[in-house]
């Protein structure tokens, strides 16, 4: 009786199964964060696999500017969220220049002109960006910023 229970949970042990992360989402982690760490970029890209096509969108954010880890997270998402949208729906880019001169006397009491050159460039974007997934978030080497790494499949092929 002892062998037959023993041979009987033997048979249940080695059939079941552990639950893992997807191997897949693991390799392409490691291939982007090693992507980042030989070429450090930000931005959003699109990144070819053998049947698949990923939307990357890398952020880095300072530690020192944020109090605690959950707003930074937060504003991670949504800056992840904000290129996606630029870049898949496009953006409206306006800029305005402001010259400005002043006239004041030096010292030797003469005329002088001082021009000061004011750029303001504005970028607004109009959509909606769904499906983004934290792939992973790692210190940078210097350890001063944290650096998000979203992701979205974007093209499945067949």
């Amino acid at each position: 009786m002892k062998y037959i229970l023993l041979l009987f949970i033997l048979s249940h042990s080695l059939n079941s199964k552990a639950q893992a992360f997807d191997d897949e989402k693991v390799s392409f982690m490691n291939f982007v964060k090693r992507m980042y760490s030989s070429k450090p970029f930000e931005g959003v890209k699109i990144i070819d696999d053998y049947n698949h096509q990923y939307l990357v969108s890398l952020i880095s954010l300072e530690k020192a500017k944020y109090t605690n880890e959950s707003v930074m997270n937060r504003v991670a998402q949504v800056k992840a969220q904000s290129q996606v949208n630029t870049f898949l729906n496009g953006a409206t880019i306006s800029m305005d220049m402001v010259i400005t001169t002043k006239e004041f006397k030096d010292s030797t009491n003469t005329s002088r002109t001082m021009v000061e050159t004011i750029e303001q460039i504005k970028q607004s974007s109009i959509g909606f960006s769904q499906g983004l997934e934290l792939l992973t978030n790692f210190d940078n080497s210097d350890n001063l910023r944290v650096v998000y790494i979203f992701m979205r499949e974007f093209k499945k092929e067949k």
